[in-house]
């Protein structure tokens, strides 16, 4: 098959934009704090002191962040050129870190355009390492400022968003602007383009449903874990804890284009990938195997795993090299600590 060269801007997500702060903690905090090892949630009134307590009492790392942004320069690192395939749309502070995200994705080579604003400072993540889990608490801040009418509806805005054929949306950003995700969502779907969304976290399953069933009749390509998927299936009475089961009763709820069928893929870890492609077609995948003492944090895991899938997607290629690709920056990025990456990928 002719090699489909990626052109700029082909690739584009919107989300949280965060900066994370990762410490390898002890157990002592996570009880202190009551965390899970290994969750995401939003930070409350009880988490605030947690941030401080990082940076004064362990060894912090500040790594830029946020589960779209993280997928969209995954996306981009193993498509290495042309630089800025991937576009990406957030809400930030006019302050330090936010000009360190600005950096970050400089650097990475995506073509982020942010929505900048001073009534909340640039949003952050703590990310508690202990083994090989991490429990994210997520302090929104500016991230959850995004407005549809102050930055996706203009027009030099929405251009890029015109320009894409792939779009990612982490499931994080239905806490934050659901009418944004629809007009692209929309956009999507009316122009038979891909439309990919994650679950994200229980959370996102349990107290944003409505967001979340809002969404999904425009979905081609669903993500989720194990976890997540559970929470799905029970939110949506599916009466199964198979993630077969789950994936192929995903895959067939009501969707909106018809001339695609959704594509429902689910990670769980160690454990083999669950891809279902049609209501009664599931395939699964091995994960490329990894010595446990490589592994140096799996916080990014999952955002790697999309990453590799996008730019794949992007390129027009099969679901199953979409998951190969998936796999292989997945088992590259839990070598590395937080979201980071070597020079160049190694994959083909």
């Amino acid at each position: 098959s002719a090699t489909i060269i990626s052109c700029p801007n082909s690739l584009f997500g919107m989300g949280n934009p965060l900066l994370d702060i990762c410490a390898t903690v002890d157990k002592d905090l996570l009880d202190k704090y009551a965390l899970k090892p290994n969750d995401q949630i939003l930070a409350e009134d009880k988490h605030k002191a947690l941030f401080e307590e990082l940076v004064k009492k362990f060894k912090v790392e500040y790594h830029a962040g946020g589960a779209t942004q993280n997928s969209i320069k995954i996306a981009q690192w193993m498509i290495q050129e042309p630089h800025k395939v991937g576009t990406y749309f957030g809400c930030i502070g006019k302050d330090k870190f936010g000009e360190i995200l600005k950096k970050k994705a400089e650097e990475a080579h995506i073509d982020a355009h942010y929505y900048e604003q001073d009534e909340e400072p640039t949003g952050t993540c703590a990310a508690c390492i202990t083994g090989d889990n991490r429990s994210l608490v997520a302090n929104l801040a500016a991230a959850n400022c995004y407005k549809k009418d102050k930055h996706l509806d203009l027009e030099e805005n929405w251009k890029w968003v015109e320009k894409a054929n792939v779009y990612y949306i982490a499931g994080f950003f239905l806490t934050v602007s659901l009418e944004s995700i629809l007009k692209v969502a929309k956009h999507a779907s009316d122009n038979n383009k891909l439309f990919c969304l994650n679950l994200s976290a229980a959370f996102i399953c349990q107290v944003f449903k409505d967001n979340l069933m809002q969404v999904l009749p425009y979905v081609d390509v669903l993500f989720g874990n194990e976890t997540e998927a559970a929470a799905f299936a029970k939110e949506q009475d599916f009466e199964t804890k198979d993630l077969k089961e789950i994936a192929k009763k995903a895959q067939s709820l009501p969707k909106v284009n018809k001339k695609r069928k959704r594509i429902v893929v689910l990670t769980q870890g160690k454990e083999e990938t669950v891809m279902a492609l049609s209501k009664n077609l599931v395939r699964t995948f091995p994960v490329l195997p990894i010595d446990p003492k490589d592994i140096v944090d799996t916080n990014g895991a999952g955002d790697a795993f999309v990453g590799g899938f996008l730019s794949q997607l992007v390129q027009e290629k099969p679901p199953n090299q979409c998951v190969k690709a998936a796999h292989y920056a997945a088992n590259v990025i839990i070598r590395q600590s937080g979201c980071t990456f070597p020079e160049n990928p190694d994959f083909n």
